[in-house]
């Protein structure tokens, strides 16, 4: 295990701002010098544009560049010329949606997703089932915030032409058994996409293991950059795609009537990617190696927890999702009938930063009954001391509100 006070030591932002406690990196993660002096040292040292300059300055960028392609490689336990740089996940995710779906889905084709889908995994199928004919339908929950397997089976059928199911749900914490799902899957010939942005910071990930055809993440969780996420893909599920964008980069020959196309990953990469940002994300996962997922998956249980633990403490306070080992360190509550928003600016007040609404999860919340809820995420920084501080002022944003409650 690591330390995580020693951890929280190598984020310069809990030095700018002494006594926060930051709940919110499901969000978007903080980051620890390692991310920004990488960046830092290829804009003053190595800029130039990559895969393009025969000079030495290009080559030391391209080789930067590529190092990162190779660690995150590393990190999901694939080979470089399976990983896409893109933005986010949500590029991620609308790359494959409609490369793949323009191309393969038909009318009275299904999409099956599930009820926990971010709207990333869930709006991009949507547009494209609007332009094929292809139907979506989603995999309930259980009472307890965990997919319905049964429903599962019964929806899975020789309709089912995509599976598009997040590995670890934003709100809930859930942990999805993919391997279990896209194995079914694949069975019936769907293809496989899973949204790992929320599980890919905090599980050890073997894509492979998976059985998945695609994977995205976003850098800016896993405390990387932002504008910086990766698309995994077999390398057979990639070579069967074609462009998502045009232009310099991802071409082989172009004439003025037609062009041929570089094979992946340069094939979904047009134009002059996100170098500094790429080069953030690789320091990331090469940060997060060294500390091991195992451990930084066991640190993220055992916060999570104390902090279940901790919080049924508090009167009034309802909390949404599983209890069990299927569940990361995330917690969405409603705290009586005080609307979120109030409640966190409570909190906020007392140096305990969490998020509000309905996370980019609207059918979940439908699902839960509320229309927004508050949520506090932990990482690698946050420490038991943080759990106790955000009871503490829980407890006081309760006696302050206790007219509304």
């Amino acid at each position: 295990m690591f330390d995580p006070e020693a951890v929280k030591r190598d984020f310069p932002i809990f030095e700018h701002h002494e006594g926060l406690v930051f709940l919110d990196s499901a969000a978007s993660s903080q980051k620890p010098r390692a991310v920004t002096e990488a960046m830092t040292r290829y804009y003053e040292h190595d800029h130039a544009n990559v895969h393009r300059g025969a000079y030495g300055l290009s080559m030391r960028a391209t080789e930067a560049y590529e190092t990162a392609r190779r660690q995150m490689a590393r990190f999901l336990g694939a080979e470089a010329d399976e990983v896409v740089f893109v933005r986010n996940a949500t590029e991620a995710l609308n790359l494959v949606a409609y490369a793949w779906g323009l191309e393969h889905l038909r009318d009275g084709d299904e999409v099956l997703v599930t009820e926990m889908e971010h709207h990333a995994n869930l709006v991009p199928w949507q547009l494209v089932a609007a332009r094929t004919g292809a139907r979506i339908k989603a995999v309930p929950l259980t009472a307890e915030g965990r997919l319905d397997l049964d429903a599962f089976e019964a929806l899975l059928s020789e309709r089912t032409r995509v599976l598009a199911v997040t590995q670890m749900s934003n709100v809930l914490g859930t942990v999805n058994p993919v391997a279990e799902l896209a194995a079914a899957a694949r069975e019936r010939g769907a293809l496989v996409v899973v949204d790992g942005a929320q599980a890919a910071p905090h599980l050890p990930v073997r894509v492979r293991e998976l059985n998945a055809d695609f994977y995205a993440l976003s850098g800016h969780k896993m405390l990387g950059p932002t504008g910086a996420g990766v698309l995994w893909g077999r390398r057979e599920a990639l070579a069967d795609l074609p462009p998502f964008l045009g232009g310099g980069s991802m071409i082989e020959e172009v004439t003025i009537e037609r062009s041929t196309y570089a094979p992946p990953p340069q094939r979904f990469e047009a134009g002059t990617p996100a170098i500094a940002e790429a080069i953030g994300l690789g320091a990331a996962a090469d940060y997060l190696m060294r500390l091991g997922m195992e451990n930084v998956w066991a640190h993220d249980r055992a916060l999570l927890e104390y902090a279940l633990e901790r919080l049924a403490e508090v009167p009034d306070l309802h909390l949404y999702g599983p209890r069990g080992a299927d569940r990361g360190g995330v917690i969405a509550f409603n705290l009586g009938r005080l609307h979120p928003h109030d409640l966190a600016t409570a909190l906020d007040e007392r140096g305990v930063a969490v998020r509000t609404g309905h996370h980019c999860a609207q059918p979940l919340h439908r699902r839960l009954g509320v229309a927004a809820t508050a949520r506090a995420s932990f990482y690698v920084y946050n420490t038991p001391t943080d759990v106790d501080r955000l009871v503490e002022a829980l407890l006081e944003a309760r006696k302050f509100f206790a007219d509304w409650l």
